[in-house]
């Protein structure tokens, strides 16, 4: 009976903290999204923000959909060769990199490298008492530091996404050609099969990616505390769970969208 009641009573308090974490987590992006919109308008903040998130990923983003398009490719020859169904090659690469493996990796990948860098820095600022400090100064430290990260990572996942299908699909043709594929085939049935719906919708998915992983890293880093160690434990939870959202919510939203 006491394993049953401490089993109970555990359930019961995992329930509540994700409750909790929840509820919190919503009033704090809600203030973050909505505030960037009342004056004064911080675009330099924001502009900022977006050259760390887009530009400063670019880079990662190129090399993960060039050698994602390339290996998809080299595994999907090696089947459709067995029923002599090289034609697909092309519209299977481009519908996988544009529906899936692009917004995915993309997020992931911008998840490990921005997202764990809003949260430690946050973090910093947060046991540093810098945040009491622009509250003292009467900045709201909302506003001023989450705001724009959560903009940015909105704005700037469709794009790198947009370049990481299209350096997959790069990528696939010219392993598709070495492989002895022919190139007009290729490209040809990517036109026929792949539509425009494929494409808007991984740049939707990427949208929410965006924000999911800054608002994630975002609240990791504004409640964190303990010192250097909450520092630590806030990054590594941040990169965590967007990861497990990111995943879980594209599953849903694939069933969704298609």
């Amino acid at each position: 009976m006491n394993i049953a009641v401490k089993a109970v009573a555990g359930i019961g308090r995992l329930t509540l903290d994700i409750i909790f974490h929840l509820g919190r987590y919503g009033i704090l992006t809600l203030k973050a999204v909505f505030g960037a919109f009342l004056p004064p308008w911080r675009l330099r903040g924001l502009f900022r923000q977006m050259e760390l998130v887009g530009v400063d990923s670019l880079m990662v983003v190129i090399l993960t959909g060039l050698f994602t398009g390339g290996v998809f490719t080299l595994q999907i020859i090696y089947g459709f060769q067995r029923f002599s169904a090289e034609s697909m090659v092309g519209p299977t690469v481009a519908t996988a990199m544009t529906r899936e493996l692009g917004p995915v990796l993309t997020a992931l990948m911008v998840t490990g490298r921005v997202g764990s860098a809003m949260a430690a820095e946050l973090s910093a600022m947060k046991v540093t008492e810098q945040m009491d400090a622009l509250t003292v100064m009467a900045a709201d430290p909302v506003r001023y530091l989450l705001s724009p990260r959560i903009w940015a990572g909105t704005l700037m996942l469709p794009l790198l996404t947009a370049i990481a299908d299209a350096v997959g699909v790069v990528g696939g043709f010219f392993v598709a050609l070495g492989r002895g594929l022919d190139p007009g085939q290729f490209v040809g049935r990517i036109e026929d099969i792949v539509v425009m719906a494929d494409i808007f919708n991984g740049l939707i998915k990427s949208a929410f990616f965006g924000f999911i992983l800054t608002s994630v890293g975002c609240y990791m880093g504004y409640y964190t505390k303990g010192g250097a160690e909450g520092v630590g434990r806030s990054t590594t939870m941040a990169v965590v769970i967007s990861y497990v959202i990111i995943l879980v919510s594209d599953f849903m939203m694939t069933a969704i969208m298609f």
